[in-house]
């Protein structure tokens, strides 16, 4: 009970960040904006191959990735609570560090799937997307699942970047560029060799895509809930194994002096 109310506070906190940083008009303006034109971009590259099929590929890939974009984001909580000077206090109270920052950045989910599922729902029709109806109706839970998976992924990254402070850019641009490269975001799992493939079905993200693909495609409910399910399950794997890890990062980075204040 505890823990339930410790990540509820965290949860309360990491809104109000969110609400320092962003106002509706601002995001509306400035975020979404830039999304819906990174989904169009993609898509014309499909328009430009003159695919009618690889319009449908990048853009359901690219729309979702932004999900689990913002899921992979969570490492940088680690960053943020550096530069604030509160990961030192964090770190040395008796709650475990991984549940309040896995608390205090849940809202980066719900912008994800609001993120994705708004770019899907807007670009897709401009090019003759055909969204099934009601079927299209699972995508949103989909998304949802891909990006607290993802967000799993996160945490588990902000962990290293306790570790290795230095290198929180690299950290970040490698996951969210393997998950974009990897995943089946712009390419099929089937064009990789198998153990490549292999590593995808072990990332978040993967098997989400696999289910979201389906379901616009008319897949049977039996692989959609598999794909799900295999979704759930990766993203479960890397929370627990965040949970194993955080503690043993956060103590070495008080052997080497790491955790000091300075960003």
């Amino acid at each position: 009970m505890t823990t339930l109310r410790i990540l509820w506070y965290a949860c309360l906190s990491g809104m109000q960040d969110y609400k320092t940083i962003y106002t509706w008009r601002s995001w509306l303006l400035g975020w979404y904006l830039r999304i819906l034109a990174q989904v169009v971009f993609f898509a014309l590259i499909g328009r430009l191959l003159r695919s009618d099929a690889q319009v449908e590929f990048l853009l359901i890939g690219n729309a979702i990735m932004v999900a689990a974009q913002e899921g992979i984001w969570a490492l940088n909580l680690v960053l943020w609570d550096r530069a604030s000077g509160t990961l030192q206090l964090l770190v040395a109270s008796p709650s475990s560090p991984v549940v309040v920052l896995a608390g205090r950045g849940a809202y980066l989910i719900a912008d994800g799937l609001a993120s994705a599922i708004g770019a899907l729902f807007v670009v897709g029709p401009l090019f003759h997307l055909d969204l099934p109806w009601p079927q299209v109706l699972l995508v949103v839970p989909l998304t949802l699942l891909v990006g607290a998976s993802t967000y799993c992924l996160g945490t588990f990254l902000a962990g290293v970047i306790v570790r290795w402070r230095e290198g929180n850019v690299i950290v970040a641009n490698l996951g969210i560029a393997a998950a974009m490269t990897v995943c089946g975001v712009n390419v099929p799992l089937a064009f990789y060799p198998e153990p490549l493939e292999w590593v995808a079905r072990c990332l978040p993200l993967t098997h989400g895509l696999l289910a979201i693909r389906g379901v616009v495609d008319g897949a049977g409910a039996g692989l959609i809930a598999r794909e799900a399910g295999l979704e759930a399950l990766v993203g479960l794997a890397w929370l627990a194994l965040a949970l194993v890890t955080f503690g043993r990062f956060v103590t070495h980075g008080r052997r080497d002096g790491s955790l000091e204040f300075a960003t």
